[in-house]
C-alpha cells in the first residue's frame, strides 16, 4: 500500500486519537497532531503546491528541523506525485544550491533556522520558483509566503492524483563526508518495504509509542517511526537529547520504543550512575524496546543497560539511504 494510503487510512480508522505529539523542553512546549489532523494537513500541503502548478514527477526541497509540521509536509509533497527532496540540516548554503541545482527544483518549503543560508543563495536557485516558510510569521522572507497563510487557503480534500507503486517518491541525499553529497531515489515500493520491514523487526501494535529523537530529514528515524506509522500507533518528536528530558519523555508520554545513539544512552546511564536521574520518579514499565544504530555499538555499553533496565528487548540496526534506511540490517532482538 502506498504510504500516502495508509495515512489516509490511518485517518479513518483512528481519526481523533494522538498520531504525532512535539515536546520542546527548553522552550517548556508541548503540541499535538490527530490523524485526522495530519492527513487534512497533508491534503492542505499537497492541495496548496498543485495550485502553485506542481505536477507528478516535479521535485520539492523540504528544509525542516524536527517539528509537527515536518512529517505533515512530507506526506503532502508526496500525494503531488512530485518528489520530496529532504536536505540536511546541517548543509551549507553552497550544499543546498548544489542538491536543489541537482534535483531541478521547483519549490522549497524551509525553516527558520535556514533563512541564511537560503538568503546567500536565494538568486541563484534558478528552477525554484516558489518559496513556503515555516516558523513565526514575523520572520518570514519578502520573498516567501507564509506556511499558514498557503494551507489556509487550500482545501483539506484528497488531490486523488493517481499513484503507483513503482513511481518515484523521493530523492534523498547523502551527507557528503567523503565528498559532495550523492542523490539516491527511492520509489513508493521502497517507502512501503521500509514500513513492513521495520515493523516486522521491532513487532510494533497500535498501543506502541516511539520516541522519536535523532533528525528526519535521512532515512533513520523516519523509517524506524514507519514501523509504528503503518499500525497507526503514536509518536513523539522530542527536540533535545538531555537525559532527564528523554526520561520525561518516555515517562510522561508512556513511550514503549526509543531509539538512542551511543552518546545519549551512554549520558543516561552515567547521570542514573552519579543519582543526578532518579528511575523511581518515572513511570517506565511501559518500555519495552531500546535500540541503537548509525555508528559502531561498543557491547560493553549494552551490557551495563540491561543491568539497569533488565526488562528492555535491545537491537542493534544498520542502515542505508541506498537500501531506503534502517531495515539494511536488523541484528535482532533475540540476539
Amino acid at each position: 500500500m502506498i504510504i500516502t494510503e495508509i495515512l489516509a487510512r490511518n485517518g479513518r480508522m483512528y481519526g481523533d486519537e494522538i498520531a504525532l505529539t512535539e515536546r520542546e523542553p527548553a522552550k517548556n512546549k508541548r503540541v499535538e497532531m490527530t490523524w485526522k489532523e495530519f492527513d487534512d494537513m497533508a491534503n492542505r500541503v499537497a492541495n496548496a503546491l498543485i495550485d502553485k502548478g506542481i505536477r507528478k514527477g516535479d521535485k520539492v526541497i523540504h528544509l525542516m528541523i524536527n517539528c509537527l509540521e515536518w512529517l505533515p509536509f512530507y506526506f503532502g509533497i508526496l500525494r503531488t506525485g512530485a518528489w520530496a527532496v529532504p536536505l540536511n540540516f546541517r548543509f551549507t548554503a553552497n550544499d543546498i544550491k548544489y542538491c536543489a541545482d541537482i534535483a531541478e527544483a521547483k519549490a522549497i518549503v524551509f525553516g527558520e533556522e535556514f533563512i541564511d543560508r537560503i538568503n546567500d543563495i536565494r538568486s541563484d536557485l534558478e528552477t525554484i520558483n516558489d518559496f513556503i516558510f515555516v516558523g513565526a510569521e514575523e520572520l518570514t522572507p519578502e520573498y516567501c509566503e507564509h506556511f499558514e497563510a498557503v494551507l489556509n487557503s487550500a482545501s483539506a480534500d484528497d488531490p486523488k492524483i493517481p499513484l503507483s507503486i513503482l513511481d518515484d517518491a523521493a530523492l534523498y541525499f547523502t551527507s557528503g563526508t567523503t565528498g559532495r553529497p550523492k542523490p539516491i531515489l527511492l520509489t513508493h515500493r521502497n517507502l512501503e518495504a521500509a514500513c513492513i520491514v521495520e515493523n516486522r523487526h521491532h513487532n510494533q501494535t497500535h498501543e506502541d509509542n516511539f520516541l522519536c529523537i535523532p533528525p528526519l530529514y535521512h532515512t533513520g528515524a523516519k523509517m524506524h517511526w514507519f514501523g509504528n506509522f503503518i499500525v497507526g500507533a503514536k509518536a513523539v518528536i522530542l527536540k533535545g537529547v538531555k537525559p532527564e528530558w528523554i526520561l520525561e519523555a518516555v515517562s510522561e508520554e508512556q513511550c514503549t520504543i526509543v531509539w538512542l545513539l551511543v552518546p545519549w544512552a551512554q549520558d543516561i546511564l552515567v547521570a542514573i550512575e552519579r543519582g543526578e536521574l532518579k528511575l523511581q520518579d518515572y513511570k517506565l514499565d511501559q518500555w519495552r524496546l531500546m535500540h541503537i544504530g548509525a555508528q559502531p555499538v561498543p557491547p560493553s555499553l549494552i551490557k551495563n543497560w540491561k543491568k539497569v533496565f533488565p526488562h528492555h528487548d535491545y537491537d542493534t540496526n544498520y542502515g542505508l539511504s541506498e537500501s531506503t534506511g534502517p531495515g539494511c540490517v536488523h541484528l535482532g532482538m533475540e540476539n
